[in-house]
């Protein structure tokens, strides 16, 4: 069983920094694609940002330039600096890792999620 937990969101005002965390434990062979979704009420989930084993980075159009995601594999952690924050970045952020088991199969876990808040 493999266990994720987020940490890091917050209120900040608008131009504000605010850095996720989401570290995963258990039985853990490899660690393939790491991202951060959100959703915000009424809305659908989407990708915000996601980072492969080999540290390629995809970004959504709207954090481009803002949003970094990086990963320390010997943490099992991926991270989410935000920067430069908007009204429109609320929403509640989740992890989702793709994990390979000693087993060799996939499996897709998810954060409980964590919500950011930005103030106009």
């Amino acid at each position: 069983q493999v266990q994720l937990v987020e940490s890091g969101g917050g209120l900040v005002q608008a131009g504000g920094s605010l850095r996720l965390s989401c570290a995963a434990s258990g039985t853990i062979f490899r660690i393939n694609d790491m991202g951060w979704y959100r959703q915000a009420p009424g809305k659908q989930r989407e990708l915000v940002a996601s980072i492969t084993s080999g540290g390629a980075t995809k970004y959504v159009d709207s954090v481009k330039g803002r949003f970094t995601i990086s990963r320390d594999n010997a943490k099992n952690t991926v991270y989410l600096q935000m920067n430069s924050l908007k009204p429109e970045d609320t929403a509640v952020y989740y992890c989702q890792l793709v994990v390979i088991t000693i087993t060799q199969l996939t499996r897709y876990y998810w954060g409980q999620g964590t919500q950011v808040t930005v103030s106009s």
